[in-house]
């Protein structure tokens, strides 16, 4: 017989004076209070809770924890303990009640990744639904990010999250196509394959992207390149004119002298940039103008919106960011046409077989302007063919009597320097265009009436990529050059610095290149392959 350690002598017999037991464990000591057992609150200490340092305790009366229930009982919370259970519960996030209550857990999808804007990026993904253990994974993926930093080495400064972003689609794209014992080599190889392309100088050069994205492109500019577009083929693609008119087309040459007028010195004119009145002069002050070169745009902030710049997100209430000249933009075609005379297009040649007209069936054309004492006048003419190859790329020198209030360097990419080597005229640039345009020639553009209207030209055969791709908003939204070339051509123009401006050629190939991309993925007729 074990002797007792005496652990139960606080306690009272349950049997009273009727115990029958010889050295009875329990207390016999007369007027000994009963004891309850006391239920604690989840996560707090019974207070008659034996720790291994201590002996039994006996509960404090002056503590007043709530629920006290006899041993061995079922507890049961009163209303206001359960009213509080439930507070303290709806307090808790959502996943947490859940987890708590039935041990389940959300899902995780294999791929999902997060990433910083700048740096490493990391893996997030559920290491039980993932085939390749998920830290060999972010081992590869730092892998493929350090050969994508070396390979953006020239454009990342421009592009900070560029690396990280294709690490990812490209660690995606391995691991979507591979198995537990094919990923790693995968990785390797793509890694080779980065090492051989070629550094890219700028975002939109061909070595930018995943090998996904990289054979897309390809792919698809290799249909874009086999299209040969014919006049049947874009036939009803040509706008109406109507809708000509109803997008600002200037379709008649307006009535009076034409370049009557050409420049407007000494005039009041209200400044295009700040919405002041100025005085038109050749000689302009370069400070005198603050202004905003970025279009306002609207963005939600905590659920309000509100109106700020794309060139420095301020609110449209603030002062401008930058510095210039106040010039002017005229769009009436009368005034137009006092600046320079406007022409109809050159009607076809006689239809003598010993005449050969040299017109194109189909060309695109882009323009870029700078401000003058004229308005906005054209300095820089670019057309392609069918096939984009580039049939003409001139500068334009201003009449005589007109001077350059500012390059708009910033979207023409026209310097002084580069200006002064302009040889023709607008007259004598139309006169060349004579050549391969004519009446019946179809003109590719984006916004073409702008274009139309700085080379005075009242053409009728016209496709406006801004209209063939409406914004969503509808009239007088109008989607970018930029946005359709990235969305539907993949590729990305129009990304200088605000030092190299755009490139007239560039986007006269883009405009062509969507019409054929339309062609083949929206236009009912066919047109016919090479």
């Amino acid at each position: 017989m074990f002797s007792t350690l005496g652990l139960f002598q606080s306690v009272p017999c349950p049997n009273g004076s009727e115990c029958q037991r010889p050295g009875c464990l329990f207390s016999h000591t007369k007027d000994l209070p009963q004891q309850l057992l006391i239920v604690p609150a989840v996560g707090t200490k019974a207070p008659g809770h034996r720790s291994a340092s201590t002996g039994p305790q006996v509960s404090n009366p002056s503590h007043s924890i709530s629920p006290v229930v006899p041993a061995k009982r079922p507890f049961e919370l009163s209303a206001s303990a359960s009213s509080s259970a439930r507070n303290d519960a709806a307090r808790e996030p959502p996943r947490q009640r859940l987890k708590a209550t039935t041990g389940a857990s959300r899902p995780v999808a294999p791929g999902k990744t997060v990433h910083s804007n700048i740096g490493v990026p990391v893996l997030r993904a559920n290491a039980a639904q993932s085939q390749v253990a998920v830290p060999v994974r972010q081992a590869m993926l730092k892998s493929l990010y350090d050969h994508f930093v070396v390979l953006y080495e020239e454009i990342q400064p421009s592009n900070p999250t560029l690396a990280s972003e294709h690490a990812l689609r490209q660690e995606e794209e391995i691991y979507k196509k591979s198995t537990k014992h094919t990923y790693r080599n995968a990785v390797i190889t793509s890694i080779a394959a980065l090492k051989k392309r070629p550094t890219p100088s700028s975002i939109s050069h061909p070595s930018v992207g995943t090998e996904e994205e990289i054979a897309a492109r390809i792919e698809s500019q290799k249909q874009l390149n086999q299209l040969q577009l014919t006049r049947a083929a874009l036939q009803q693609l040509i706008m109406s004119k109507e809708t000509m008119e109803q997008w600002g087309y200037i379709l008649e040459v307006p009535a009076g002298e034409g370049g009557s007028k050409p420049h407007a010195n000494g005039q009041v004119k209200r400044c295009e940039r700040c919405g002041q009145s100025f005085a038109v002069k050749g000689d302009p002050g370069k400070r005198e103008c603050c202004y905003h070169w970025g279009r306002p745009y609207t963005k939600k902030i905590n659920g309000e919106k509100l109106r700020t710049y794309l060139c420095c997100s301020k609110s449209t209430d603030e002062d401008g960011c930058s510095w210039g000249s106040h010039v002017f933009y005229e769009s009436d075609a009368g005034d137009l046409h006092t600046r320079h005379a406007f022409s109809p297009s050159r009607p076809p040649q006689s239809l003598d077989v010993s005449v050969f007209d040299t017109a194109l069936d189909v060309v695109a054309l882009d323009c870029e302007m700078i401000y003058t004492t004229g308005g906005m006048r054209v300095a820089r003419i670019s057309v392609v063919d069918g096939t984009g190859t580039e049939i003409f790329d001139e500068l334009v020198r201003m009449d005589d009597g007109i001077d350059v209030i500012d390059y708009n360097t910033r979207f023409s990419g026209i310097t002084q320097e580069k200006h002064e080597n302009a040889s023709l005229t607008l007259s004598s640039a139309r006169r060349s265009l004579d050549a391969f345009i004519n009446s019946q020639t179809i003109i590719i553009g984006h916004a073409l009436e702008n274009d139309l209207k700085t080379l005075r030209m009242i053409h009728y055969q016209c496709i406006d990529t801004a209209i063939l791709f409406p914004h969503r908003a509808g009239k007088p939204y109008r989607r970018s050059l930029r946005d359709l070339a990235k969305e539907h051509l993949g590729i990305s123009i129009q990304t200088g610095d605000g030092s190299s401006g755009h490139s007239s050629v560039e986007d006269s190939i883009a405009t062509l290149d969507l019409v054929k991309w339309y062609v083949l993925n929206k236009a009912r007729s066919p047109a016919t392959r090479g």
